[in-house]
């Protein structure tokens, strides 16, 4: 007593400061975690005459990860534009996904009577007649450049997931083709559950599609 007597200020200070942490580290603890990847500068190499995008930016996602994807969509998709009007690639492209189109996820697999995610979009290509390298997905959103607005919904255009662990190829601006973990290949709409899981779209050089088509 005698001591709380002689430094009464020293003691209310201390108590002050000791409320003040504990107050902040209880915001600390609620705040929603939402992380944003270091700011790199972009940088472009040459690989065998392709340029390849390093240190690309991109925000990583906040959705939960033990939210259930949504079942299998029963009926088929309909094209922004009609598929008369596709090119030759493009035409090939949906053949070679409808004849995927039900098979099991498994990882690492590249078919033809399961695919992962990645597998399941160098398929595809492949079959089409445009070639690059079976690479994970990382791999592929560093390969290829950002897409235009005009671009980012068209058909064939890559469309990234879950801080870079999914891609899938763009049907239009209502869904999108993939192979699931749970559902193996199959479409899904640009729904709530993966709107919010977008990281973001790459686009397979039009060059390259051109000269595909020309062989």
């Amino acid at each position: 007593m005698y001591f709380c007597r002689l430094f009464p200020r020293t003691l209310a200070a201390a108590s002050v400061l000791t409320l003040l942490a504990l107050s902040a580290q209880a915001q600390t603890a609620t705040r929603p975690r939402q992380a944003t990847a270091a700011a790199q500068p972009t940088t472009k190499t040459q690989d065998q005459g392709r340029t390849r995008l390093e240190n690309d930016i991109f925000v990583v996602e906040s959705a939960p990860e033990d939210e259930a994807e949504p079942e299998p969509e029963a009926s088929k998709p309909r094209f922004g534009v009609p598929t008369g009007r596709m090119t030759f690639v493009e035409q090939s492209m949906l053949s070679a996904i409808e004849e995927r189109l039900g098979t099991p996820y498994r990882l690492g697999a590249t078919g033809p009577s399961r695919y992962d995610c990645s597998g399941f979009v160098w398929s595809v290509f492949q079959q089409a007649g445009v070639s690059f390298e079976r690479t994970p997905v990382r791999s592929l959103w560093a390969e290829f450049a950002p897409p235009t607005e005009d671009e980012k919904y068209k058909f064939g255009t890559l469309v990234f997931f879950n801080n870079l662990r999914h891609v899938g190829i763009v049907a239009d601006e209502n869904g999108f083709y993939h192979a699931s973990t749970s559902h193996g290949v199959m479409y899904s709409r640009f729904d709530d559950y993966w709107t919010k899981r977008i990281v973001g779209f790459r686009r397979v050089p039009m060059t390259t599609l051109v000269a595909a088509a020309g062989r």
